[in-house]
């Protein structure tokens, strides 16, 4: 397989309200960015993740290529999930060797819309949507199968509060309090990642341009993605059989790993997610805060794996996890590991 490695890396300072940008004015700043750090004006590939649910607009990803520039024409993808999943099909891309670089970005405004009414939208039409549960709900049964004691969920919501008013780039949230109220028994809100508007970019570099680019670049090693039936009643809940997979496919247990940043949009799938991965007490999980923390949606996974590799490229760490899900409790996941 070819060597390929995030080289550049950025995101929005998150907010838990919507500022008055348009999409493309929201993606715009990230681009630059990663554009300046690159030194690359133009990409052999560009491919997006977002939501076109939240925007409540068919085609709204076609709108935000205004903050990319379609002209001279380029070449570009988009995949209606979280931006993780274009940065796993720009990887392949770059596999078949006539390419040497890639953009990949994703944005979110979760402050247009309830995002637990559009999550719903995911479930069976037919005999899981009427019942009216939505992705807390859920995540509620996943948490009770768990058994998970509620100090050691309030500790994690603590934790991740901490490391995200330490992160210039997340919300700035107060630690849990006891009087907090219960959203979904056993989950509180502080259980929860917030509703979040955000953006993010990566820039993928192949071979020789990556080293060009970078003086440190994480180098993908291993990349994979798996899934679970949809149906809760037909998998366990208090186990991630589609993260285990995922992360032996990729290779996590190949080595020791130094960070590790997980797709936990609420407190009980860090302990699932670390049984999974084989992830021991001495990995730093989420010292960015992680989505309990902010959660950008269609860009959170994205910014995983950007989390993760930026402490790579800045010496911080030798390998590093970055993981994406997608899908009620933890239905799909997909996990990158990269090196220095």
């Amino acid at each position: 397989m070819r060597e390929v490695a995030v080289v550049a890396f950025a995101q929005t300072r998150h907010t838990d309200h919507d500022e008055g940008l348009s999409e493309p004015e929201l993606i715009a700043p990230v681009i630059e960015e990663v554009k300046r750090v690159s030194g690359l004006s133009r990409f052999g590939f560009t491919c997006s993740g977002s939501c076109d649910y939240l925007a409540g607009a068919p085609f709204s990803f076609v709108s935000a290529l205004d903050a990319i520039g379609a002209w001279p024409p380029i070449s570009e993808s988009h995949v209606e999930m979280d931006a993780a999943w274009a940065l796993y099909e720009a990887w392949v891309r770059l596999q078949h060797g006539d390419v040497d670089s890639a953009l990949v970005y994703g944005f979110g405004k979760s402050s247009q819309t309830d995002v637990r009414e559009v999550m719903t939208l995911q479930l069976d039409p037919y005999y899981l949507a009427p019942l009216g549960l939505d992705q807390v709900s859920y995540a509620a049964l996943q948490a009770s199968a768990l058994g998970a004691p509620e100090a050691e969920l309030r500790e994690i919501a603590r934790r991740s509060r901490a490391d995200g008013r330490a992160n210039p780039y997340a919300l700035h949230l107060p630690d849990p309090t006891g009087d907090d109220p219960y959203q979904v028994r056993p989950l509180r809100s502080c259980d929860v990642a917030p509703p979040t508007d955000g953006a993010a970019a990566v820039v993928l570099a192949a071979g020789d341009l990556a080293t060009r680019i970078a003086e440190r670049p994480a180098w993908i090693t291993g990349i994979a993605h798996r899934a679970e039936p949809h149906y809760l009643g037909m998998r366990d809940l208090a186990r991630s059989a589609s993260a285990a997979d995922a992360g032996r496919a990729a290779g996590v247990g190949k080595g020791p790993v130094d960070v590790a940043e997980l797709h936990t949009q609420f407190s009980h799938e860090e302990i699932i997610l670390r049984d999974a991965l084989g992830l021991g007490p001495d990995v730093a999980v989420n010292p960015s805060g992680g989505p309990l923390a902010a959660n950008p949606v269609m860009a959170t996974g994205l910014i995983r794996v950007g989390e993760a590799a930026r402490r790579i490229m800045a010496g911080d760490a030798a390998r590093a996890v970055g993981h994406a899900t997608s899908g009620p409790c933890l239905q799909q996941n997909l996990v990158t590991v990269m090196e220095a």
